[in-house]
């Protein structure tokens, strides 16, 4: 395995990284049944390749990619990483090994004492360079990314001791005063080394929980101000593919490629994948639109996830129009699952 130093990092010998993108994204549903979450298009980007260009950007210049859940919609919207500016390999699961047990397979494929790891279905701008100084510098095994905890009722929380040392985790609740973790870190690969890589094992409860027991302050909090777009449900969604649209330039609704659009429709704040056909006098106000969808004339939807009927198994808050099948955007049941 390769060494290097915190101060390597922004140059070609800066660690490499793993981002997480095996989970099902079962709060994303009916959209994650087509694609996986980390492939859905951000503004015209894939969640994962956002991602894959801010690490580039920070010197990293190579990612490992965990794959369960619809594959091929992530190895098709990445490729080998080049188009993001790194060296992209992917680690299989056939079955999804949690996020100790996903490390722990990808080891080899990493092949470094040290390394990046990045949740998959989040967004943020943390200074890499700065949070790999402190970890070399604390002697950490562990280093996670922490701001204060914007929603304690939503977001289980880190504990942390006045010296930075992580010395325990809160669940969401009025009583939760833990800062909130945005899902980056800096781990030394020992952490996961004595783990069986074909079973499944957790790091926030799991190994971690034993690191912190047997050599305190091991794990660290990298506290910060960072930005954090949580790609949770399919509101979060569409909010933060509107935002990213609009810091970039590009207002209005996003449209994927080989979409039709008749001269008479409206399509209002809005994301559209690819081959989606709106008729002459149908109206689409804040809705995400999955690929091939076809909305028929004079049809009006607002706040609504629209698949087509047959790409979708139909559940207690959808309704079926047609050949389409409708789910709120703001369904409690898309709200309220516990997050993977």
């Amino acid at each position: 395995m390769s060494d290097v130093t915190a101060s390597s990092i922004g140059t070609t010998r800066a660690w490499p990284a793993m981002v997480m993108t095996a989970g099902l994204g079962t709060r994303l549903r009916p959209l994650s049944r087509l694609r996986a979450k980390p492939a859905f298009p951000v503004a015209g980007v894939p969640l994962a390749g956002r991602i894959l260009r801010w690490l580039a950007a920070a010197g990293v210049p190579a990612a490992v990619l965990n794959l369960h859940h619809k594959p091929a919609t992530l190895t098709a919207a990445l490729g080998d990483g080049s188009a993001f500016g790194l060296r992209v390999r992917y680690s299989w699961e056939p079955r999804i090994l949690g996020s100790a047990g996903g490390p722990a397979r990808a080891l080899p494929l990493l092949d470094a004492t040290r390394f990046f790891l990045v949740n998959g279905d989040t967004l943020s701008d943390v200074d890499l360079a700065a949070m790999a100084r402190q970890h070399g510098a604390s002697g950490a095994r562990v280093t996670m990314a922490l701001v204060r905890n914007p929603d304690p009722t939503h977001y289980g929380g880190v504990l942390v001791a006045p010296d930075g040392a992580i010395i325990g985790f809160s669940r969401q609740g009025p009583a939760n005063q833990g800062w909130h973790f945005i899902g980056v870190q800096v781990v030394d690969a020992d952490v996961f080394g004595a783990l069986d890589p074909n079973q499944p094992a957790d790091s926030v409860g799991g190994c971690y929980a034993d690191v912190i027991a047997s050599q305190p302050g091991a794990l660290q909090g990298f506290l910060c101000e960072a930005a954090f777009h949580d790609i949770g449900t399919a509101g979060d969604y569409l909010a933060t593919s509107l935002a990213f649209a609009s810091a970039e330039h590009q207002p209005g609704s996003l449209i994927g490629s080989g979409c039709a659009i008749a001269p008479g429709a409206a399509v209002t704040d809005s994301v559209l994948w690819d081959g989606v056909t709106v008729d002459e006098g149908s109206a689409i106000q804040s809705c995400v639109v999955a690929d091939r969808v076809h909305i028929p004339r004079g049809m009006r939807c607002e706040r609504q996830v629209i698949v087509r009927a047959a790409d979708h198994v139909c559940q207690d808050d959808t309704s079926v129009v047609g050949d389409l099948a409708l789910t709120p955007l703001d369904a409690p049941r898309l709200k309220g699952l516990v997050r993977e």
